[in-house]
């Protein structure tokens, strides 16, 4: 399903997102280690501006650039429309992520951000035109298909109107500041990116890869409905509205959408036809569990007084807990597959080749999962405690699994046939 024949995008594609984004964790955990003292601070600060977009941008964003390249012609039984634009992705979002992070540690408002902002948005751009093509130059559109279509325009979205709250610092654009925009923009991002794109590809592929015949279609079309909706509400009650109690309409309908998606993933774990699930299929199972934690905490923000407090610890959940979690388990599903077809494909004829989950090491992706998962619960222990000890080992281990990660994708990416 990952690359049947003629269907399969050139290995040169994807593996530089999958390299780029493993690099890109490294930087955002030491980034984390290094500025603890954002916990108990406002959450728009330079720091937590940079860590946000280190793990949004180049982590998140550049991983599922590169595995969509890869899986997008399978959810549209056809090619990837063009390298070229993928290539073009890559080289401008590679170089602007980094600017963009660099004009927010430092807080420039002039050029670094300007940069930064205008060259992700052109990789973004490129990357919309070919998802648009690859997509309606064929005839089958799965509902996994239209999950990535509609994730890309959100993308799209996020992005212009992230550019338009740089370019509100210098010039007058929007009647308010920045910072008051920022939560329905981190909101696009995050539900119209982010979770289309995880429910998406994931409802796909978690049910493959344990081996399960389970599908709901109308299940998957009601979570589309209902995240679309809570979306556009969210956003327009945040824009026109200064009712809180209104806020939990898309709260509600979000909270019902993951819950949809969650039955949808135990129903095809039920029905699995292989019986021993691997721990990279349950990391990503986890990580479910980890988006309904951040949705209560999103409950919390509401009816809580120490809002900078749950603040921090939703935007925590999301891109060190959910976000992270599938991330892990999906890269060591996808990541030895592609190299394996790289490297044995027009040699499995010859003879036994090694099979795609020899190609990292189990045993340190087990060691990573472990120091990651109390790394994640010891951090935000810390938050609630407000000590720094605490969060300096928590995010120490952060980083130590991060080491992990980067250790086995690169060792899966350079392997070579013996």
């Amino acid at each position: 399903m990952i690359g049947g024949p003629g269907m399969t995008t050139n290995y040169k594609v994807v593996l530089p997102f999958y390299v780029y984004a493993a690099v890109a964790f490294l930087c955002g955990t030491l980034l984390l280690l290094l500025r603890t003292d954002i916990v108990g601070a406002h959450h728009f600060n330079p720091p937590a501006l940079a860590i946000t977009h280190t793990m949004a941008l180049a982590w998140g964003t550049m991983i599922i650039f590169g595995a969509s390249h890869q899986l997008l012609p399978v959810l549209v039984e056809g090619k990837l429309h063009s390298d070229v634009l993928a290539y073009l992705t890559f080289g401008f979002s590679a170089v602007g992520i980094p600017v963009l992070i660099y004009g927010f540690y430092v807080f420039d408002v002039g050029l670094p951000m300007h940069a930064g902002a205008v060259l992700v948005n052109t990789g973004v751009l490129f990357y919309v035109i070919n998802v648009f093509q690859s997509a309606f130059r064929s005839h089958k559109r799965s509902i996994h298909a239209w999950y990535v279509i509609t994730a890309s325009v959100w993308l799209l979205v996020t992005t212009l109107f992230g550019m338009l709250l740089v370019f509100n610092f210098t010039w007058k654009i929007f009647p308010a500041n920045s910072v008051d925009y920022l939560s329905v923009h981190a909101h696009l991002g995050i539900v119209g990116w982010f979770v289309f794109m995880v429910v998406g590809v994931g409802s796909r592929l978690i049910p493959m890869f344990l081996i399960s015949k389970y599908t709901d279609n109308k299940t998957l079309w009601l979570i589309f409905g209902l995240l679309n909706v809570a979306l556009v509400s969210f956003s327009c009650f945040y824009l026109h509205t200064h009712a809180p109690v209104l806020f939990y309409i898309p709260l509600f309908l979000g909270l019902a959408a993951i819950a949809l998606f969650g039955r949808h993933c135990y129903r095809a774990y039920h029905l699995r036809i292989r019986k021993s699930v691997d721990r990279q299929v349950k990391t990503s199972l986890l990580s479910v569990a980890q988006m309904l934690l951040a949705l209560v905490v999103a409950f919390a923000f509401f009816s809580d007084g120490n809002t900078a407090g749950v603040a921090l610890i939703y935007g925590f959940c999301i891109f060190f807990g959910w976000l992270t979690a599938i991330i892990m388990g999906m890269t060591f599903k996808t990541l030895p597959f592609i190299t394996w077809n790289k490297a044995y494909h027009n040699r499995a004829h010859q003879g036994k080749t090694p099979a795609p989950k020899e190609l990292f090491n189990e045993h340190v992706y087990n060691v990573m999962l472990y120091t990651y998962l109390g790394g994640f619960a010891l951090f935000i222990l810390g938050i609630v405690v407000q000590h720094q000890l605490v969060l300096k080992v928590a995010a120490s281990a952060l980083v130590i699994a991060a080491i992990l990660y980067l250790y086995n994708a690169m060792i899966t990416v350079t392997h070579k046939p013996g």
